[in-house]
């Protein structure tokens, strides 16, 4: 059974560069000049929240996240803006926002094929729905956490336990949108990040997809699944010759207008 992730902002910082460049490429794609509400969905430690303030300010922004952790410090990189704790299923905001723009998030969560026209709903007359989530479900970094949870001396504290959920196609998400939308761009990226350090997909999953697994392991035993795992990775991530590995990362983008 799936819990509550607990986020190291830390090690999710850690790829920092690489982790924002999707974000940037969404919000260029954003045909706003000035809006008066922004919400941030999915905040996490703030780094975006901090470059939509840049964009935008003279907006009242809000930035959303399910974690208390992510958010101390999204406070900290972010104080000029407001943060809320909130569910990105049931969230709702006080007044409708002109953007809801949300990078890396929503594939956490599940129903989509009710929460996307939700989250459209809530947008003023003109308003932007702005998202970008990985989709990776298909690629080692994702199948080989599966596959090496259920072996092992921790796979009984890691029975059941998922992940990010696969997400929809993007025809299936051009179906639910274009019907509400007056326009809708959808569109692939697949980013070649040249990582550093030893084990550096394993270090970059542990800062996000990896964490739910993580979680239910302690001591030796958390290590000896982080060991395997990076092990399982190696063969499809090898390091090249100057030391930098380099892990292809696919995402889909939807910009949706009402």
């Amino acid at each position: 059974m799936s819990h509550t992730v607990t986020w190291d902002p830390r090690q999710y910082l850690q790829f920092s560069n690489e982790r924002q460049r999707p974000a940037l490429d969404l919000l260029a794609q954003v045909p706003l000049a000035t809006p008066t509400r922004v919400v941030d969905l999915g905040c996490g430690p703030g780094n975006v929240t901090t470059i939509l303030r840049q964009r935008f300010p003279a907006a009242e922004i809000v930035g959303v996240d399910s974690s208390p952790d992510m958010l101390a410090k999204a406070r900290s990189a972010a104080p000029d803006c407001r943060f809320v704790q909130g569910d990105f299923a049931t969230w709702r905001p006080e007044a409708p926002p002109d953007l809801i723009y949300s990078n890396a998030a929503l594939h956490w969560v599940g129903a989509h094929e009710t929460l996307f026209p939700r989250l459209f709903g809530l947008l003023a007359p003109g308003g932007v729905l702005a998202v970008q989530m990985p989709a990776m479900h298909d690629a080692p970094l994702r199948r080989l956490q599966l596959a090496v949870a259920a072996e092992g001396p921790w796979a009984p504290h890691l029975a059941g336990e998922v992940s990010a959920r696969e997400i929809l196609s993007t025809g299936a998400y051009y179906d639910l949108l274009r019907p509400l939308a007056s326009r809708l761009d959808l569109w692939e990226t697949t980013y070649l990040h040249v990582l550093q350090g030893e084990d550096a997909v394993m270090q970059w999953a542990a800062g996000s997809s990896l964490r739910p697994f993580l979680d239910r392991l302690e001591g030796q035993l958390q290590a000896d699944f982080r060991a395997a795992y990076a092990a399982a990775l190696r063969p499809h991530y090898p390091r090249r010759s100057d030391g930098a590995t380099l892990l292809p990362f696919r995402r889909l983008f939807l910009v949706a207008i009402r």
